[in-house]
This record gives structure tokens, sequence and C-alpha cells, in this order.
């Protein structure tokens, strides 16, 4: 017999995961009777020095266990960590987590608990939508928007089936500088095809004015850039949204702009810039050793010089001012921000920002670029206060991701999935996990049909550009993605399709994962199950914010449970081999694959999923 404690549950913890300032908790340890345990305690620790010592007092015997009690509330937001210590007559022992729902004696890790603000909230219209991620060059091109002023030199891909550039030129470089044309009037126009699919909310992919096709060399933080359009195409495409009951949701590059800008002007485009003009009013904002030749640029890449984000002009020019970036592009519609590399932006400029977005709207957006567990992110030796500090309201949920993509190749079970599910539930704000951003794939990361099938094993990087999955390959691939967008949409959070996932896209790293949207090629049967799924997400509360409840019913059959006051879900997705039988009597099938009723038993066969309620 050992110790028990699982924060999991709320037998043991309640309420379950974190904590609002002053909240009361609810603790309770089981602590066998043979150890004739005579004092027992909660540690509770912080990284700031913080340690206390709150006592459990005996509250009964209940088989073979001492069950002991406490009641507690913390006064101050912030990280905290604690562990059990119990007294006998002959030792004091230590104990400590051990995996994800047991104890052990004088080493494991210690249980994490965060405490944040008692008045933090997120925007309500965000929690549980459905998002959709477009790469703006290559979506759809609508209007011919005057060139004159756009950053050279550059080409324009004729056909739209083209592969994006991505071999190196003469001098070795990837200039990222060939373009298909999409547009903001190309996105009003498919307003209509993204309303049908679900979509409340759009998350634009850099739209400033830059060199690159990505845009993440900002060149004009204030102006659109020429080839997607004009400031007037924006503001009608963000009035066009709000009439159909739609968010957008800019990408905010803070953390650098680019070389070829009007604050730095490397190649003396602008006249304005620091690289020429030690003088320039925006000479403050960069770091030179060597001026002006060695600079600090992101992760080395001399065409991102770094920003100093707490320049006090900078701030002002970002945030602070009247007429700042923020408020600018708010103004004209914008529903709030997805801030790039969140990681290397600092604490007090991100609280800054969401003050002045909460300011402006307070029911605007700001998530932030995130790839682990946020809640206990360090980066830079720096331990992140993204939550405790009230900074973001939400992050993107690459873990869930990661989880997802691997659980439905077979590559891990559903124990693995269910603990990764559960630990971001429980070290997550609820406001905060009800608008995480879950996405399969993004511009940074490879489409989720070529994750599965091994499909890039042994590739080159000239084979990959040109792969296309044979038939077969393709539909395992197309099923396994079904898999996924099912977990995808049945999470908390709100699932984020990457532009042409719903429609079968392919693509390996980038920029081959950034292709043109193939418009005349949808697969509308994925198209179809995608707007099933997105339906069925707007529909139910216990999809958009109820509890989670995520359990392994064998190796590899998963269980998840959403609750809302009286509303109740369940899902079961088989990746087994052999069929699952799953008694549910009085259970109604909201949506399903793979999975008969027979008398009061569902059958789920290999690779089969059920969403039902009962």
């Amino acid at each position: 017999m050992q110790i028990l404690y699982d924060s999991k549950q709320e037998i043991y913890k309640k309420p379950f995961g974190c904590l609002r300032q002053n909240q009361n908790c609810e603790i309770n340890l089981k602590i066998p009777r043979r150890m004739a345990a005579l004092y027992a305690c909660l540690c509770m620790e912080s990284e700031n020095g913080y340690y206390k010592e709150y006592p459990l007092y005996w509250s009964g015997l209940e088989e073979g266990y001492d069950c002991y009690s406490l009641s507690f509330c913390l006064e101050q937001t912030g990280l905290y960590f604690y562990f059990f210590k119990v007294r006998t007559e002959d030792a004091e022992s230590l104990v400590f987590r051990c995996g994800s729902s047991k104890t052990s004696i004088h080493m494991g890790d210690k249980w994490q608990l965060t405490c944040f603000d008692a008045d933090y909230e997120t925007p309500e219209a965000f929690k549980g939508t459905v998002m959709y991620q477009i790469f703006p060059d290559r979506f759809h091109q609508a209007g011919k928007p005057d060139l004159t002023d756009k950053l050279k030199p550059f080409t324009i891909h004729e056909n739209k089936q083209d592969t994006p550039c991505y071999a190196p030129n003469e001098q070795g470089e990837v200039l990222n500088n060939d373009f298909y044309g999409g547009t903001l009037q190309g996105i009003e126009e498919k307003l209509p095809y993204l309303q049908d699919l679900g979509v409340s909310v759009i998350y634009l992919n850099p739209i400033f004015m830059a060199f690159s096709n990505h845009r993440y060399d900002t060149a004009d933080y204030r102006r659109i850039d020429p080839m997607l359009g004009t400031e007037e195409d924006f503001r009608r495409l963000c009035h066009k949204a709000h009439e159909m009951d739609m968010k957008i949701i800019l990408d905010g590059v803070f953390s650098h702009t680019g070389s070829n800008s009007i604050y730095f002007d490397k190649e003396n485009v602008f006249g304005t810039g620091v690289y020429h003009n030690p003088d320039s009013p925006y000479a403050s904002w960069y770091d030179f050793q060597d001026y002006p030749d060695r600079y600090t640029s992101w992760w080395g890449i001399q065409t991102l010089p770094c920003v100093n984000e707490m320049e006090p002009d900078y701030v002002k020019f970002i945030i602070e001012d009247e007429d700042s970036v923020i408020a600018h592009w708010m103004k004209l519609g914008a529903d709030g921000f997805r801030l790039d590399v969140a990681d290397e932006l600092p604490d007090e400029f991100i609280k800054k920002l969401h003050q002045k977005v909460k300011q402006l709207n307070p029911e605007g957006l700001v998530i932030g670029e995130v790839w682990e567990d946020a809640s206990n992110k360090e980066s830079y030796g720096v331990r992140r206060k993204y939550f405790s500090n009230t900074e973001l309201d939400s992050v993107m949920n690459y873990p869930y991701k990661d989880a997802i993509l691997h659980f439905a190749a077979g590559e891990t079970t559903a124990k693995s999935l269910a603990d990764t599910v559960m630990t971001i539930a429980e070290n997550y704000p609820k406001p905060v996990l009800d608008c995480l951003m879950n996405s399969l794939s993004t511009h940074d990361t490879v489409r989720v049909l070529n994750t599965f099938e091994h499909v890039g094993d042994g590739l080159e990087r000239d084979q990959r550009a040109a792969y296309i999955m044979p038939p077969e390959i393709y539909r395992r691939a197309v099923a396994r993605e079904k898999i996924a967008a099912f977990l995808q949409y049945l999470l908390p959070g709100s699932p984020c399709i990457y532009y042409g996932d719903e429609a079968g896209m392919q693509g390996f790293e980038d920029p081959l994962n950034r292709r043109y949207f193939p418009w005349e090629t949808i697969d509308w049967h994925l198209h179809d199950f995608y707007k099933k799924l997105g339906s069925v997400k707007k529909k139910y509360c216990a999809l958009r914010e109820g509890t989670v409840t995520a359990k392994a019913k064998e190796k590899y059959v998963f269980l998840l449970k959403r609750k809302w006051e009286q509303e109740t879900l369940w899902a079961i997705v088989n990746m087994g081999q052999e069929a699952y039988y799953y008694p549910a009597a009085d259970a109604e099938v909201i949506l399903s694959n793979g999975t008969t009723q027979e008398e009061e038993l569902l059958q789920i066969r290999s690779h089969g999923f059920v969403l039902f309620w009962r």
C-alpha cells in the first residue's frame, strides 16, 4: 500500500486545476493505516522564496487508510509547487508525485499549482470557437493591387499550382520573394466559404508591408503590404467579417523588424533607418556591437534585426501612443493579436500590450506563440508569467497537437494522450483553456496529412518538394486526419484549421506547406467532415466551455468526457487492432465513423470513433 493522492481527481483536490486568488482549495491525502502517521502537512513553495507548511488534520478512516484533510487559499498570484511531509514515530517522509497519478517517498516531482488573478477572464466570443489560419499570399486572389511601392525584387507565379521556391540562389540565400498574389479582397470574397465551414475567428499571418512573402520581416507596421491591397481593403474585410459574426486576429511580430524597413533600412530604400544614419529616430530600437555591420538579429538571421522591446520609444510606438500600432489596427477593425515568438518578448511588454488591447476592446484577444507548456515555460533563464501575471488570454497549443498526431498515427498509447490532455487542463487556468488555439498544422510545421503513413521517410528535399501521395496512401492519411480532427474539435479550446487542411492539401516543411489554396481540386468529402465537426462544436456548450476528463480504457482506446451543467458528452477513439465494445444502452450517437450500435453496446471498430450523449 502506498500513500494516495492524485491532483487530477476531486476526491483528493478540489477544485481541479488552477486557483484564483483567495479561492478555497480542499486537499485530501490517504495514508496507509499501518504507517501509523502522527502528523502530515502540505509544503507549498514558490521560486521567489515563498515557503509555508499547511498542517493536515485527521478526518477519518477509509478502507485501511487514514484520511488527512486541509482547506487553504493563496493570496498572491504566481506559480507554486507543493509536496507533502508525513511524520511517524520513527521517521519523517517527503511525499512527491510519481508519474501522472501516483506518489513516491523521497523522490519524484512536486505538484504544480498556478494561482491567477481573481478577476481574470477571457473573451466569451472566442471560447471554443472554430478558428481558421490564413497565409495571406496563398489563399485567394481578387482585385488588382497597386504594386508601385512593393519592395523589390519580387516575382509572381503565373501558375497557382507552382511549387513555392525553396532552393537557395547562387549566393546561397532563400529570399522568399516569390508571390502568388493572394489579397485581402480575396479573403473577403471567400468569407461565405469560411462561414459555411463554421469558422468564427480568422487568424491572418502578417499583413504589414514587408519584403518577403511570409512578411515576418516587417518594413512598415502602419501599412498594408501593397501586394495584399490597401488599408481600406482591410477595413472593409473586418466590417464584412463582423457582419457575418466573425472576428479577425492579426499576427503581431514585435521581437524584430526587417532589415529592409523604415526603421533599419539596410538597403537604403526609405532613407530613414538607423543602418545608414546613427541619428535616426529609430536608433535606440536596435543593439549594435560594431556599427553598422554587427548587430543582434533573430536567431542570427541578418535580415531580421532584433529590437529592444522595452525601449520607451518603441513601447510608445507599438503600444502606448494614441495612434500606436496596436490602436491603429484595432480602430480599423482588428479583434486582437497573435504574438509571434512570445517567448522572446519581455513579460512587461506583453503585459502592457494586453492592457492596451483590453482598453481598446474589453473583448479583444491576445494569444501567444508558445510551443511548450506555457504555464511553467522558461526562456532565457526566466520563468514566464503569461497566466499568473494576466499577460495572455491564451496560447497556441502545440502539446495537444503533438499528442493528437502521435496517437492518430498509432505511435503512442491512449494513456499518453490522456496524460497530456489532463496535464494541460490542470496547469492552465480554465479561462485560458477555453480559448486555446488547437492546431494540427501551421505555417511552421509539416501539414497534417504529411505527418502520417511515413510519407517523408528517406526523401531528399527535391523529392519532398515534388511529392504527391499515391491514392491509397492518401486515403489512409485522410482517415487518420479525420481521427486527429475529431479529437482536435472535441478537446478544450478552439480548433484552428490551417488553410487548406480541410481541402486535402499536402506539403512538408516550410515553404512546401505554404502552397496556394486548391480551389479547383478541393476534397469535398474531407471538407464536409470538417463542416460537420464545426456544426457539432457550435451546437454543444460542453464542447466549448465544459469540463474535461480524459482516460485510457485500453492501451489504444481513448475516452473523453465533456460536461457543462446538465449536458454531458462522451467520445471514444479506438486505435487498437480489435473492435472495442462500450456499454451504452441509452446513448444517442451524434457523430461517428466505424461504429455501430447493437442493443446495449457500442461497437467501435479499429480506427473508429464516436461522439454520443446520454
